[in-house]
């Protein structure tokens, strides 16, 4: 008997991306009720993004474009009460499709590990932060781009410590980018006037000293990438 299995995103790291960025974007202003459905539709539309992605990487109809046309269509009900109590919410949809589209690219010439694709959807994922922060009563302004930043910078550094211990491990250049950033990147809460929140930035730094260019297990990587997103979530969470 044929079971029918069902089509989630595989890239566990995405997780901490789409949860993150949004729990920091809303206690940075003031809960509501929206952000329930705000978040459901965010959620959904995430699960709709890999198999329609997949779907263009194999260039041909499958199954699981039915399951991102669902995804999709769900998150577009959750939607509906959001757009209905704050229509300037779609002013975020140019910037969403613009950073979906140099995906797209990117998927379509099967380049999607290529660093800038990785670098659009970080802010992808932290465009979702940022609207739940103006949903919050949040305005556009100096809170909103440090809301934003920081997200930005902490996630752009995943990125460079995973590509140096799997993809690029073998490529010493990456070692020292993943270094050189981080020791750089607790110098943005500095800036913003932010001292507590640099103490964010201290777990990835150690991180990237201690393994960058080594052979990790993914599971391992798995557990070091959640043990920092968590404590960054908490750090930000108070400081914001």
């Amino acid at each position: 008997m044929n079971r029918t299995k069902i089509v989630i995103p595989r890239e566990h790291g995405g997780w901490a991306m789409l949860i993150v960025p949004y729990m920091i974007g809303m206690t940075a202003a003031k809960p509501t009720v929206l952000h329930v459905p705000l978040f459901l539709a965010w959620l959904l539309l995430y699960f709709a993004s890999y198999p329609l992605l997949q779907s263009l990487k194999r260039k041909k109809q499958t199954s699981e474009v039915y399951w991102g046309i669902g995804y999709a269509a769900a998150g577009a009900v959750f939607l509906i009460p959001v757009i209905w109590h704050a229509p300037w919410m779609l002013w975020f949809a140019p910037v969403l499709l613009a950073l979906i589209t140099v995906n797209i690219w990117h998927v379509v010439r099967r380049k999607e590990r290529a660093l800038l694709n990785d670098l659009c959807a970080i802010l992808l994922f932290c465009t979702g932060g940022a609207a739940a922060y103006m949903l919050g009563g949040g305005t556009v302004g100096k809170e909103l781009a440090v809301v934003a930043l920081v997200n930005v910078v902490y996630f752009a550094g995943t990125v460079f410590f995973v590509k140096s211990v799997f993809r690029e491990r073998k490529n010493k250049r990456y070692t020292v980018y993943s270094r050189a950033y981080h020791v750089a990147a607790p110098a943005v809460p500095l800036i913003l006037g932010l001292p507590w929140l640099a103490a964010a930035f201290l777990f990835p730094l150690c991180r990237s000293w201690l393994f960058s260019g080594k052979a990790i297990k993914p599971m391992k990587v798995g557990i070091i990438e959640i043990i920092g997103s968590v404590q960054f979530l908490g750090i930000s969470m108070m400081v914001l």
